[in-house]
């Protein structure tokens, strides 16, 4: 397997197709649960995302075929006085699982933090994805301490 990971730039007219292409692989999953972009709403969303200060995104490559995407934000730890990556969405397409490429790009993003001098790596995760869960604690990621929960209030 020829497997590539980088950053992507929603600049690059490759890099908005897959983008959108595999965010809306991961909405129709099962794990995602949602009604995928239109055209238009695909447009809106990466005028939105391109020239976002804080967004890194990370591809997956295999042998041509972009099979895995993460969605991350810079944030900042007031309690560490560091910055901080945090994993928003993380998707590897249905018949390129199981063979490590969501490892490899956690692991990528994990070193980009270490080498710019954040104080952790941040994701939330389903209660009921056990799959990434066994990944995720595989990697050294945990609960925290105190364990907190993700509450949202939608406007």
């Amino acid at each position: 397997m020829n497997l590539k990971i980088f950053e992507g730039n929603l600049n690059d007219k490759t890099h908005k197709k897959y983008f959108i292409k595999l965010l809306n692989e991961y909405i129709e999953d099962k794990m995602g649960g949602g009604i995928p972009f239109d055209e238009k709403k695909s447009r809106a969303l990466i005028e939105d995302l391109k020239d976002f200060p804080t967004i890194m995104i990370v591809f997956a490559v295999v042998n041509g075929d972009y099979c895995g995407m993460a969605v991350c934000f810079h944030g900042y730890s007031t309690f560490n006085a560091k910055k901080l990556i945090n994993i928003h969405d993380i998707i590897v397409s249905k018949k390129h699982r199981n063979k490590g490429i969501g490892r490899s790009m956690l692991e990528f993003i994990i070193n980009k933090g270490k080498n710019t001098g954040c104080c952790k790596v941040t994701l939330e995760v389903r209660i009921d994805n056990d799959n990434a869960k066994h990944l995720y604690a595989s990697l050294g990621f945990k609960d925290s301490d105190p364990p907190m929960l993700f509450w949202n209030k939608r406007l």
